[in-house]
């Protein structure tokens, strides 16, 4: 059977399998993939991913996204007082606000428009809006001076718009927002 094969007898057969690069314990060269090119950032073995060295989008420092969650937040403190306004408590809110019941359409026309100089900014601060940041400059500095007026009532207002005020002028969110948009 063995002439069939060309061989005579059993010495010519080849043993067990020695391996990619015999049976010497070689160990393939390092930073080498078995097919000859040079790994990827995925660990892969077709190269570098020619997308990888693209520019991409800055994150936004810590400070924008602190201040885009706080003036979101009271945009929807803002929302929820218009819905009560709308609601049979409107006219003790009014009362309470404006000292007349009747001024209930008031109140809530200045909460809707309060609402929304509290959450566009929110919303485009992230997406690098000079505009935005400068809103809220504004907005955390009204928010200040009516804090202060409304001493001892408004601790806590006071202290939000001072946060928003300082996270909008330290200098890494200066930097972002003079950044390429």
């Amino acid at each position: 059977m063995s002439d069939q094969y060309g061989g005579g007898s059993g010495d010519e057969r080849p043993g067990p399998y020695q391996g990619a690069y015999g049976s010497s314990g070689q160990q393939p060269p390092p930073q080498q993939t078995p097919y000859g090119g040079q790994p990827g950032p995925y660990g892969g073995a077709f190269g570098q991913n020619p997308y990888s060295s693209l520019p991409g989008p800055a994150a936004a420092p810590q400070q924008v996204k602190i201040a885009s969650t706080i003036s979101l937040a009271l945009g929807a403190l803002c929302v929820l007082l218009g819905l009560f306004t709308l609601t049979s408590a409107g006219s003790e809110i009014a009362d309470v606000l404006t000292g007349d019941p009747s001024a209930k359409g008031m109140v809530v026309a200045v909460i809707l428009i309060t609402s929304v100089a509290y959450i566009l900014p929110a919303i485009f601060l992230r997406k690098r809006r000079r505009w935005a940041r400068t809103l809220l400059i504004v907005v955390a500095a009204l928010g200040i001076a009516g804090g202060i007026t409304a001493l001892p009532a408004s601790i806590l207002g006071l202290a939000l718009h001072g946060t928003l005020l300082y996270l909008m002028l330290q200098e890494p969110t200066k930097r972002w927002f003079q950044g390429p948009r």
